[in-house]
């Protein structure tokens, strides 16, 4: 099994995450034409996918959903609540009604050589979850827009091969920032998205030793940067009591605007 960030940002978000005979996308929240230039690096086409799983409808997440779906005919997974706020969204076009395939948090489903597992978390929209995919004994987790974690996050993420996990903001340049205060209480809040302090404490609960990659993202543009998202969870690592250090394993940054490096799983 293999994850390969294709944008990961507040601006947009789309993962791709496959085995040599299954093809999914996490989200789909850039364009049409990014997104099949993103999968085309990957020797792939938006005909070779067997679905895209919606985390949830904010448009950083789906304002390319509607015209994926419409040239390929690409089922979509989403929660009932999400499936709905989808099909309130005038911007997204006309999506046919066969194409939506309600899935919920906790129960498991089957997309060929993939399970999935969606799992609930704390983000302010309709019904949002992440996603754990397993093939053998191979397991990846994706999981973003967390406004915080608390021990079912932790459980449910247990054990991964790969972690693509959220670093969104660093909380001073945020608190400095030009957002206005409301906005500001919000990315901060329980139902916002998650530090970079954060991110390297929920980190620290989840590693050991068969853990190969961890990708940091949805990095903020206007309140975060790579290196100070990566040097803040190393140092959030490194001053943890897990046992491991940060050096001891490969930390990347998911990149905004391009196509990030494939991870395969060993």
């Amino acid at each position: 099994m293999e994850l390969c960030s294709i944008a990961s940002g507040s601006s947009g978000n789309c993962i791709y995450v496959g085995t040599e005979a299954t093809h999914l996308l996490v989200d789909a929240g850039i364009s049409g034409k990014r997104t099949e230039c993103g999968l085309n690096s990957l020797g792939l086409s938006g005909r070779d996918l067997d679905g895209i799983l919606i985390t949830h409808e904010h448009s950083d997440h789906i304002s390319g959903l509607g015209v994926m779906s419409r040239k390929y005919h690409i089922p979509i997974y989403a929660t009932a609540g999400t499936i709905e706020a989808i099909r309130s969204n005038s911007s997204l076009g006309r999506i046919e009604e066969e194409l939506f395939v309600p899935i919920e948090a906790d129960k498991t489903f089957i997309l060929k050589d993939i399970q999935v597992s969606p799992m609930r978390t704390s983000h302010d929209a309709v019904c949002p979850v992440a996603y754990r995919f397993r093939h053998g004994r191979q397991k990846i987790a994706i999981a973003t827009d967390l406004g915080t974690y608390n021990d079912y996050t932790v459980e449910c993420l247990k054990g991964m091969d790969v972690l693509f996990l959220e670093a969104n903001h660093d909380v001073n340049m945020l608190q400095v920032g030009p957002y206005p205060y409301s906005l500001k209480q919000r990315i901060l809040g329980d139902r916002g998205h998650l530090s970079n302090e954060s991110s390297g404490q929920l980190l620290g609960k989840l590693l050991h030793d068969k853990l190969q990659a961890v990708v940091l993202g949805h990095l903020s543009r206007e309140n975060n940067m790579p290196q100070l998202a990566y040097e803040t969870v190393r140092v959030e690592l490194a001053m943890g009591n897990s046992g491991y250090r940060g050096d001891e394993f490969p930390i990347t940054v998911a990149k905004r605007d391009e196509v990030s490096e494939k991870i395969c799983i060993a």
